[in-house]
């Protein structure tokens, strides 16, 4: 039997990616064939939440901070990996899982607190924490819920269906 390394092999793998990359990034590309890891977006990003993924590609890391949409990113890439930044950055929404602390009774609006927008709400309920709704329109995919959430709560992922 033979000894076949499997993290090697998976460096050949033309399998998509998980990772969330820098707004405005174009969709209808395989971006890990376009970008040369010059890491200019990484170097301009305000908030530092660019960083250096597998492979050594740009990603995001909401756990960062918050994304304020600078373009600074996009201005400074050499690559045709970015779209018109006069369009939406991305198809981004929060989504709050089951271990919200206010789904166990616990009272937390850290996230609605960081919420510039205003799309995160906590509706009452009676005898029980107030619990998160997101208003899906109103979402930018921002970010800034997710740093702030005592449980890691809040994930950001692609979204088609915003009306």
């Amino acid at each position: 039997m033979s000894n076949i390394n499997q993290s090697r092999r998976r460096l050949f793998s033309r399998r998509k990616s998980n990772a969330i990359r820098p707004p405005w990034s174009r969709t209808d590309i395989e971006f890990t064939d376009i970008c040369s890891r010059c890491d200019k977006c990484i170097q301009s990003c305000e908030t530092d939440i660019i960083i250096k993924g597998d492979g050594g590609f740009p990603e995001i890391d909401f756990k960062i901070d918050e994304c304020s949409f600078c373009k600074k990113c996009a201005e400074v890439c050499p690559e045709a990996i970015f779209t018109d930044t006069n369009e939406q950055a991305w198809q981004l929404i929060a989504t709050v899982n089951d271990t919200c602390l206010a789904h166990h009774g616990i009272w937390c609006q850290s996230c609605k607190d960081a919420c510039d927008p205003r799309a995160i709400t906590f509706k009452p309920e009676i005898g029980q924490a107030p619990r998160p709704n997101i208003d899906l329109n109103a979402c930018t995919g921002c970010g800034a819920c997710v740093a702030p959430c005592p449980n890691n709560s809040i994930i950001l992922a692609a979204s088609d269906n915003r009306v």
